[in-house]
Order: structure tokens, then C-alpha cells, then sequence
């Protein structure tokens, strides 16, 4: 069977010391297996639509395989929830096995499975090198375009979203789930199948940022990562160290800097230059 994203469900509504008939739209929760030649490497409970693109974001920031390396994936629905089968090649399988992460984890899980707290702070990759920069208009505007994109949230006021924004084009991917985890992953997938220059935007998100986070925008090869809550201090110090550009606790009409501060371009100069930040 396929679930929708988002039930209609009756309810009783409590009001100025009323009861009344009502319903609402829910997002669903769906259990999504993350299968690799034949091995469930991962269960996330999650919004049931992009599967696709969750397996291959997910498979991208986890360092198991970018969608060149993998064989095959399919999506495959059951009465109890879905599996994302991948297929990839031995040597890449082995890697797996020899990091084995078998979670079974709730929407606010990150790092559910982690056997051991090196996979937890693993190193990440070099940022590669972008030209990427940003001014203040291009962050209220990355932020304003993801609140007005974001449809199952709307519906449902329950939803996290994730976006991809590229300074004179706008937002040109959004994806959402229940997990904020999830929507980046998601919005990573649909970047990578799509074939989209990661370096040349900003992710911006809606919600905290957390390591876990910071890990998935820097194995993406994303230098910005835009966040309308705050982060926490190690995902600060984690951001310094890749050379991602990390903004937090932006609402539209502003933002903090914490890392990357060599990006945000504040003003041109009458000579043709720019004045940054930092």
C-alpha cells in the first residue's frame, strides 16, 4: 500500500468552554527501512513521500554511496511501512559492514545506533571550493522563500523543511518530513539526483542545529547552512573546523553569524569592492 503524507482525522475541539466537532490534517508517520543488498542498515520513522530522494540523501551523508555508486534503488511498500532497497558495489558494502549502524530511531533521532562516539564525531571531508557568497537580503529571503514553501506544513502545522538557496535564483528545491533530519536528507537526495552544483547555495532549515546536522550539509559539500533556530555550541565548533558558513536563529529579518563569517558580504564599496563581515 502507499500512505499519503498528510490524514485527515476527526477530533473534539475545546474552545471558550465549548466542545465541538472538528478535523484536522496529520502528518504521517511511516516507518521507512534503509535497506543495502538485502541488509537493513537503518529504520526512520518519516513522512512517506520522496523516499527515493531520502534514500539517496541519506546514503550521501551517511559516507555510504553517492548516487553514481550505487546499482540500483527501489521503493518498495508494505502494510506496515516501506523499504528503500539500494544496491552497491562489494567494496562499498564492506565499508558498511565494518561501520555497522543498524538504528531503529524516533523523528528526532540523529544519531540512533552510533555504537561508538568516534562514528559520532567522525571526521568530515573538506569543504570543496565555492565562490558562494551572501548578503543579508539573500539570507531573509532564503528564509522567507522556505516559509512560503512549504505546503504539508501548512496543512498540517507539524512539518520540518529544508531548502536549497542560490543567491539570484532563489529557492530551487524544498523538501519536508516530520524528521528535520529527514527533509535535509530528502533535499539532499532530490540536489544530488537532479545533478545540482551543491557549492553554488546555502541549505537553510527550520529548525535547531545540531551536529548531526552540520555533518549532513558538510558531507554534501554544502559551505552555508541557514538555520531559523539556534545551534548548539559544538555544532558551532564542528562548523569552524569544515569551513562551513553556519547562520543561525534567522527569522527573516535577520540572522547571527557563527562560522563562516568570510561569506556574508554586507555592502559594496563605491570602488567596486564589497565590505564582509569578517
Amino acid at each position: 500500500m502507499t500512505m499519503r503524507p498528510v490524514q485527515s482525522r476527526p477530533g473534539i475541539s475545546l474552545r471558550q468552554g465549548a466542545a465541538h466537532d472538528t478535523s484536522r490534517s496529520l502528518p504521517e508517520e511511516w516507518a521507512v527501512a534503509l535497506v543495502y543488498n538485502g541488509s537493513t542498515r537503518a529504520v526512520m520513522m518519516a513522512t512517506p513521500s520522496d523516499l527515493e530522494e531520502f534514500g539517496i540523501g541519506f546514503s550521501l551523508t551517511e559516507g555510504i554511496a553517492t548516487p553514481e555508486e550505487m546499482d540500483e534503488i527501489e521503493v518498495v511498500h508494505h502494510d506496515l511501512g516501506s523499504e528503500v532497497r539500494m544496491w552497491v558495489g562489494r567494496d562499498k558494502a564492506e565499508a558498511m559492514a565494518a561501520r555497522a549502524r543498524a538504528g531503529v530511531g524516533p523523528v528526532g533521532c540523529g544519531l540512533c545506533g552510533i555504537e561508538s562516539l568516534e562514528q559520532a564525531l567522525r571526521d568530515l571531508p573538506a569543504l570543496p571550493q565555492s565562490a558562494l557568497t551572501l548578503t543579508p537580503s539573500d539570507i531573509d529571503a532564503a528564509v522567507n522563500g522556505l516559509r512560503a514553501g512549504q505546503p504539508l506544513h501548512d496543512q498540517t502545522r507539524a512539518m520540518h523543511a529544508a531548502g536549497f538557496y542560490v543567491p539570484g535564483l532563489g529557492l530551487t528545491h524544498v523538501r519536508e518530513d516530520v524528521g528535520r533530519h529527514n527533509a535535509l536528507d530528502k533535499l539532499i537526495g532530490a540536489l544530488a539526483r537532479d545533478g545540482v552544483d551543491r557549492t553554488s547555495g546555502a541549505m537553510v532549515i527550520t529548525s535547531r542545529v545540531s551536529v548531526d546536522m552540520v555533518q549532513k550539509a558538510v558531507m554534501a559539500g554544502c559551505p552555508a547552512l541557514i538555520a531559523v533556530s539556534a545551534p548548539t555550541a559544538h555544532a558551532v565548533r564542528i562548523a569552524e573546523a569544515a569551513g562551513l558558513t553556519l547562520l543561525a536563529l534567522a527569522r527573516g529579518d535577520g540572522a547571527d553569524v557563527f562560522a563562516g563569517a568570510d561569506r556574508i558580504i554586507l555592502a559594496a564599496k563605491e570602488d567596486g569592492g564589497t565590505t564582509h563581515v569578517a
